[in-house]
């Protein structure tokens, strides 16, 4: 197999397109998609080889595939990282990078506002292991601060977060981790490397549900966790290998493709958010709007020093709780309801209800999660059409 020369000089938008392909003899333009669970050898002597590590070559698709091999060379490149690899889900993709590296009797820090089942994970999933946490506001520095411990080994955050889009700066708590020996997770699902890169910004480790914008049209499931070679070999490979979380071939190559469009997609989608954010924010039934790169933003300044773009994601609240909520998502007729984000579809989800229903009503109050907030995960749709639909829908609450 042949692959190109010095992807390394590539802009991200030519590695976006390029990076990491592997052809066959046939000189396929598109990438191949090799759906096979196992390999075959020349002799017994190359399996042997290839087990031991002396000789490259794949053995077993759960331990490594050409086509999963691609996606991960590519998401490496655009994430700036030296190491990638995929995983079946976002959530294995945290939950493996966790587990790897944690031990009984290690702590870890994590910011309060998050994906409900990756606070299902820390909250009550690692305590059974032995592994204490310690939740903070995210936003405010000196938690950080205040929350390390002796035996703290990770810090865990997302930014923009789901579903408030509150905005954590990454420079502050990478050096805070580094000072204590401890290495910072970031979620980079919502604004993705096309927006932000948090390893340039001192991340150790940045996780991805390449479920969400990197497939971008809703098809297929998928994790990344792109990290340095030191985490990789002596945390992640081993936990990799013998547990099995791995990417089938398919998906891999559906999210492949789709990185090609990557940049152009999610600058779409932050142009359509804005106008939706400008749009709610001046109309008199809607109570919030939460936007990154909105003036009215509490951490605006942050967003536009890290991030390219404020993402595709508009928060908002309506007076009347759930009752209006429900009746706002009952009345749209271009906008689906779903709690999934990052397709090329506007999807509207209650977050009180689906994302972060297991949340008790106190914590769901502590991150600011009302019963009047909905998501938007602004699509690809003409935003005047979608602007339509939020107004009629608007006009019966």
């Amino acid at each position: 197999m042949a692959t190109h020369k010095k992807p390394g000089k590539w802009r991200p938008l030519t590695q976006a397109v390029r990076g990491g392909q592997i052809r066959t003899p046939f000189q396929e333009t598109a990438e191949a998609l090799f759906l096979t669970s196992g390999y075959a050898y020349e002799a017994p002597e190359e399996a042997e080889a290839r087990f031991k590590g002396e000789a490259d070559g794949f053995t077993y698709t759960r331990f490594g595939n050409p086509t999963v091999s691609m996606f991960e060379t590519r998401m490496a490149a655009l994430e700036g990282a030296p190491c990638a690899r995929a995983t079946a889900s976002g959530m294995a993709a945290v939950t493996a990078t966790l587990l790897a590296g944690l031990r009984q009797g290690d702590h870890m820090v994590a910011a309060r506002a998050m994906f409900g089942a990756c606070r299902t994970v820390i909250e009550e999933i690692l305590p059974r292991f032995g592994i204490a946490n310690t939740l903070v506001d995210g936003t405010d520095v000196e938690q950080w601060r205040r929350a390390m411990k002796p035996a703290t080994r990770m810090l865990f955050l997302e930014t923009p977060a789901n579903p408030t889009l509150a905005i954590i700066d990454l420079k502050t708590v990478a050096n805070i981790a580094e000072a204590a020996g401890a290495r910072l997770i970031v979620d980079n699902a919502f604004a993705t490397p096309a927006l932000q890169r948090p390893m340039e910004m001192g991340a150790h480790v940045v996780v991805h549900s390449s479920t969400k914008y990197i497939d971008g049209q809703g098809r297929a499931m998928g994790g990344v966790i792109l990290c340095k070679e030191d985490f990789l070999q002596d945390h992640l490979q081993a936990f990799l290998r013998n547990t099995g979380p791995c990417l089938s071939p398919f998906n891999a190559w559906l999210h492949l493709k789709s990185l090609e469009t990557l940049s152009l997609r999610m600058n779409a989608h932050c142009e359509s958010a804005a106008k939706i954010a400008d749009f709610l924010a001046g109309h008199k039934k809607v109570s919030r709007v939460l936007y990154p790169f909105r003036a009215d933003h509490p951490q605006h300044d942050l967003a536009r020093a890290q991030m390219d773009g404020g993402g595709g994601v508009v928060t908002f609240a309506v007076e009347g709780g759930k009752k209006s909520a429900f009746r706002l998502e009952n009345a749209l007729e271009l906008i689906d309801v779903s709690n999934n984000l990052g397709d090329t579809k506007s999807l509207i989800t209650h977050p009180a209800t689906t994302t972060h229903q297991r949340l008790t009503a106190e914590a769901r109050a502590e991150l600011g999660v009302s019963d009047g907030m909905l998501r938007l995960s602004v699509g690809l749709e003409d935003p005047a059409d979608l602007c339509d639909d939020l107004q009629q829908a608007l006009a019966k609450l």
